[in-house]
């Protein structure tokens, strides 16, 4: 999301500074070209030279060096977004008021690209009628306000005030400034994680799904502009994005009738989820004490969710699953595909170390009702979840034959 976008990063002066290194070398890492401009106070708290380094551009802080002069206007003209961060108590009054006295109020005030601040300061500060005001008069000019984050502080005290983690930023420079719009309008349903079919109180018939393949679809899903609806067996994850709408469940027969109460009104569905295939006829009431030589476990089967939704499946939808095997890959998820009426099949398999449960990674297979076959080598589960989406994309969009 944030690979080829030009950021210019204000610093000033804060002991929240510190979080800047950190936020640099993350958008570097994330394939961002990242400019550094700081406050003369801010150099008090971080080295322009390490920033310099993690960044691979110089470092501004004067509106001139010797012979040399900072074109401010060229600055504002050049980035994406200029992202303040920390945005110190003094620096807010100044830019809600118009003062340009250093090179970072310069450029902000010369900037025709959107403008994102991150306040730090203390809580009393924090909550003072003059910076309330002045939050309001920024957010009036149409900057974005990342909202301050609840802990320990500078002073000792423990409330709100400090500057977001680098990579809540991160998060909201996606979610807010860099969105895109290709599934603006639509409603994705998305499933995630294992299900958990309880033998007694203390037992479960799962698997070893960690939901991170879901997790990461439902990430990508909203990052192209759709409305989503995650619908998690037991997992800690959390979505990346507040947007997205995370119903948790534990059950199989939970999950189905989650899927069937939102599909109506979704244009598509990824189903994820490892649905566990049979659950106890009963469970037991009390935990089940160990006696005899063994125990016999009746089992049914659980709600075939790919394929009810298959079925409801109309013209304007799209349904895509996915097929984790370790035999006769193709061949089973072939198979899937046109037994569930799906318009999609991913497939990966428990053979590669590097794909499946439980690892940040995923190596996949794609196979789409009209025959085409995609393949994508090992690569991280968010890009992943982007070629995905991506392919649903093109297909949702696909000239109609």
């Amino acid at each position: 999301m944030l690979k080829g976008k030009k950021i210019l990063l204000g610093i000033t002066g804060s002991i929240a500074a510190y979080k800047s290194i950190l936020l640099v070398r993350e958008l570097v890492k994330a394939g961002a070209e990242v400019k550094t401009v700081l406050t003369p106070a801010a150099a008090d708290f971080v080295s322009p030279l390490v920033l310099a380094t993690l960044s691979k551009n110089k470092v501004l802080v004067n509106l001139a060096d010797e012979a040399t002069w900072a074109n401010h206007v060229e600055l504002g003209r050049w980035a994406d977004v200029m992202v303040i961060a920390p945005l110190s108590c003094n620096t807010l009054a100044k830019m809600a008021h118009g003062q340009c006295d250093n090179l970072l109020l310069a450029v902000y005030l010369s900037a025709t690209c959107p403008v994102v601040v991150a306040p730090a300061m203390d809580e009393d500060m924090w909550h003072h009628p003059a910076t309330r005001q002045n939050l309001q008069q920024l957010a009036s000019f149409g900057n974005k306000v990342i909202p301050v984050g609840k802990g320990e502080l500078a002073s000792g005290l423990f409330g709100e005030g400090r500057m977001a983690e680098p990579e809540a930023i991160i998060r909201f420079l996606e979610a807010q400034v860099f969105r895109q719009l290709a599934l603006a309008g639509k409603t994705a349903l998305v499933t995630a994680g294992p299900t958990y079919e309880p033998i007694d109180p203390v037992r479960f018939i799962g698997n070893h799904s960690s939901g991170k393949m879901g997790f990461a679809l439902a990430n990508a899903l909203y990052l192209q502009g759709a409305a989503v609806q995650l619908v998690s067996g037991p997992t800690a994850l959390q979505p990346a994005y507040e947007g997205i709408e995370l119903i948790r469940v534990q059950t199989a027969q939970q999950m189905y009738e989650a899927c069937i109460s939102a599909f109506p009104a979704a244009a598509i569905a990824v189903m994820s989820a490892a649905v566990a295939d049979y659950r106890p006829v009963e469970a037991a009431p009390e935990k089940i004490k160990k006696t005899g030589s063994g125990m016999e476990l009746q089992l049914v089967k659980t709600p075939d969710i790919l394929q009810s939704l298959g079925s409801l499946k109309q013209p304007h939808q799209f349904v895509a699953g996915f097929a984790l095997e370790t035999t006769n890959e193709t061949e089973h998820a072939m198979q899937k595909l046109r037994n569930k009426n799906a318009d999609m099949i991913v497939l990966n398999s428990l053979r590669n170390k590097e794909a499946g449960f439980g690892v940040d990674t995923n190596a996949i297979t794609i196979f789409d009702k009209d025959g085409g076959t995609t393949t994508h080598g090992v690569m991280p589960k968010d890009a992943v979840a982007a070629v995905i989406v991506e392919h649903i994309i093109q297909k949702l969009y696909a000239p109609k034959v």
